[in-house]
């Protein structure tokens, strides 16, 4: 997945300024500019498959409560359909009651748990978007700092 593609991005990324060869005198390093330019454009340009990949998450967790609700529905009517037609016999109809009782609590309770997975799954995949993003630029963020800073003692050389 796309995930994978931005961890292996990253860690060229990393590599690429760990093997980067160090300033004379100093801890601070000369790499590539174009190499890591072109990493991070890669980065870059699979970030939207994740957001996609969220997306999708979202609408097949709409589309599983939508089938329960249309399963719900289904039973609710089966049930109120079967008590009509046992209605003449009391039994039958106390029977029914109980029974489309039963079909209107599952169906709440298995469309409640539905919802509760759907909505944990996507949060937890939005998390885990969130969390490499939040890495991917802070590691942007340190690369450049440190680019600066060794082009800054570089001049002033």
């Amino acid at each position: 997945m796309a995930g994978n593609v931005i961890d292996e991005l990253v860690n060229t990324l990393y590599e690429t300024i760990d093997d980067a060869p160090a300033v004379p005198l100093s801890s601070k390093c000369i790499i590539e500019r174009e190499k890591a330019l072109d990493i991070l454009e890669e980065i870059r340009a699979n970030l939207p498959n994740e957001l996609k990949m969220a997306s999708e998450i979202v609408e097949k967790r709409n589309d599983f409560i939508s089938a329960g609700k249309r399963e719900y529905d289904t039973k609710l009517k089966q049930a109120e359909e079967m008590a009509k037609q046992k209605l003449n016999d009391h039994d039958l109809v106390i029977e029914a009651r109980k029974r489309a009782a039963e079909i209107i609590a599952n169906a709440e309770s298995r469309s409640k748990e539905l919802m509760r997975a759907a909505a944990s799954y996507c949060d937890d995949a939005m998390k885990r978007t969130e969390v490499s993003v939040d890495q991917t630029l802070e590691q942007v963020k340190s690369t450049r700092a440190q680019f600066l800073a060794a082009m800054k003692e570089y001049n002033n050389k």
